[in-house]
């Protein structure tokens, strides 16, 4: 008997990882630099660079429930969600480039046009992607596997965004500085403008070459009848929202986790840059090891779900990430070892232990709420689940984006200063340390109401299967 829980091969794995790699080539880039750029490079003050993130996200609650509800209603030539990767993907690079463009330099109506463009045509890759990953397989241990590998090569696209300054470093301009006698790279001015959209260009022909890949090598499985899909509507996003308990814990921890991520991940780069003071290797370094444990707990993941559990996973390392923003608070705090730059690196090792397994695992969740709603209403509308997650997503990512901006301008941050204010440095370290620990405890909460456990995703799969033959 076909039940859908199908075993894959690793072409087929890593075809499909190959896609999380392209986006997130494009994605981190966007959430680790794109404010840093704006404020240092591109000329807007944070307070403005704040409000246009916000409005961005905005327009996407509006946007994705309607490319979610159009991509399960549509049933394209080459598969409902792998088709997108193709007609996506060209002007997802073309906008990727043109948000690092120095060209209108402090035209706040230009970064607005490239900025939506660029979310727009994010959401038309990532629904059908993460509906992709609902359509190859229902078995949980191999969504477990597949989630596993896809947070490898998510992270791996990290350590290549981490090592972006590098990158701008061979293109950049190199100027004296008249204290050491030394010739400096010059990444965080104006004048580098042309260094960025250089190294953005790279990176999104990459992510476009990515994509092309996991089209070729993926196929779709399991997915919603033809007929059924004529009946899809805009209004079947809230429908599902509201009658899926499970899809709605799991929205409500997307948005924290998102919220979370993207203010540590935006105030990494001033919290080295003014706090530390460090050059642009300690500052690869730094944001390395916030991608490094991925490799070591990542191919674990199945283990350590089977022995404690999913909620039991999520607290062990929720924890452990607060614990290592806490030693972080208190080394840069503390006069005394504020310059051991070693001390700092095992808090960052620590913190990002725990992050990238909470936040990893919180993908293999949404194939189980897309089944979880298969069963209770008979339609599988996986780019539908996904638009949801999706737009909560994002709304983490607004929230993400505002509350540095909003930070960084009530503490008088002047990016003109090489030496902040002592408000500002505090406020810096707040957005790296305290603020996010606080979203972290708040997610703890909520996601220990998810109840959808490996032994009741069995019992759920089996009854599908009963009902399809």
């Amino acid at each position: 008997m076909n039940d859908g829980c199908y075993k894959l091969s690793w072409r087929e794995r890593i075809s499909f990882c190959s896609g999380d790699l392209a986006q997130n080539i494009i994605f981190q880039t966007v959430s680790i630099w794109l404010l840093f750029f704006y404020t240092n490079v591109y000329g807007l003050a944070p307070g403005v660079a704040a409000v246009m993130f916000l409005v961005v996200r905005i327009v996407d609650v509006v946007w994705d429930p309607i490319v979610g509800a159009f991509i399960d209603k549509s049933n394209p030539r080459w598969g409902k969600y792998r088709s997108w990767l193709l007609l996506s993907g060209i002007p997802l690079a073309g906008f990727a480039m043109l948000c690092f463009w120095n060209g209108f330099s402090g035209s706040l109506f230009y970064a607005y046009f490239t900025y939506i463009g660029l979310s727009m045509c994010n959401t038309l890759i990532n629904v059908p992607y993460g509906a992709l990953n609902s359509s190859l397989t229902r078995d949980t241990d191999e969504i477990t596997i597949l989630t596993s590998v896809r947070m490898l090569f998510n992270n791996f696209a990290a350590l290549l965004v981490k090592t972006l300054p590098l990158v701008i470093a061979i293109f950049a301009p190199k100027v004296l500085n008249p204290e050491t006698g030394e010739m400096e790279v010059q990444y965080n001015t104006p004048e580098a403008g042309n260094a960025w959209f250089i190294t953005m260009s790279i990176f999104a022909l990459v992510g476009l070459a990515l994509l092309v890949y996991c089209f070729i090598g993926t196929r779709e499985k399991v997915v919603m009848d033809k007929a059924r899909s004529h009946d899809v509507k805009v209004s079947d996003v809230w429908m599902e929202f509201f009658r899926n308990r499970p899809l709605r814990i799991l929205a409500f921890f997307f948005v924290i986790a998102f919220t979370m991520m993207s203010v540590s991940n935006a105030a990494d780069s001033y919290f080295m840059t003014y706090n530390i003071g460090a050059d642009t290797f300690m500052t690869t370094a730094f944001m390395w090891l916030g991608t490094i444990p991925a490799f070591i707990f990542m191919p674990l993941l199945p283990f350590i779900k089977r022995r404690v559990g999913k909620r039991g996973m999520f607290s062990i390392f929720i924890v452990i990430a607060i614990l290592g923003m806490i030693m972080m608070y208190l080394f840069v705090s503390i006069p005394a070892t504020r310059s051991m730059f070693w001390l700092l690196c095992i808090a960052q090792f620590v913190k990002s232990s725990g992050l990238l397994v909470a936040t990893g695992y919180m993908w293999a969740l949404v194939p189980e709420v897309v089944t979880y709603g298969e069963y209770t209403t008979g339609r599988r509308i996986a780019a539908i689940v996904t638009a949801i997650t999706c737009l909560f997503l994002k709304a983490g990512m607004a929230l993400g984006g505002v509350i540095p901006g909003f930070v960084l301008a009530w503490v008088g941050f002047d990016a003109q200063l090489a030496k902040q204010p002592l408000l500002a440095e505090q406020g810096i370290l707040w957005l790296v340390t305290i603020i996010p620990a606080i979203l972290l405890l708040l997610g703890l909460f909520v996601i220990s109401k998810y109840e959808l456990s490996d032994e009741m995703m069995d019992e759920i799969n089996k009854s599908i299967a009963q009902k399809n033959k």
